[in-house]
């Protein structure tokens, strides 16, 4: 069993930068992807930003030029770096890792982005 433990949420206000972390509770090998998903209220979950086990990223459209996620394999952990945060990235913020086709989820940190 692998659980995922997320830190780095919090409030801040527009154009600031927060940085977001979720480490593993083990080394874990064979990861097919490490990524960050976010649910705003009234809101789908939808993908934020994802790492693929070769080391190519994705990025949903509205976080382009402004996140960067990245991945620090000796301590498990993956990163989600927001910059430039905007209210409308306001939301609950889950890690999310695929290891050998099985999903695992972090219990999500709280960003708010607001004056």
């Amino acid at each position: 069993q692998v659980q995922l433990v997320e830190s780095g949420g919090g409030l801040v206000q527009p154009g600031g930068s927060l940085r977001l972390s979720c480490a593993a509770s083990r080394s874990i090998f064979s990861i097919n992807t490490m990524g960050w998903y976010r649910q705003a209220p009234g809101k789908q979950r939808e993908l934020v930003a994802r790492i693929i086990s070769g080391g190519s990223t994705n990025y949903a459209d509205s976080v382009k030029g402004r996140f960067t996620i990245s991945r620090d394999n000796a301590k498990n952990t993956v990163y989600l770096q927001m910059n430039s945060l905007k209210p409308e990235d306001t939301a609950i913020y889950y890690c999310n890792w695929v290891v050998r086709g099985r999903e695992y989820w972090g219990q999500g940190t709280q960003v708010t982005v607001s004056s």
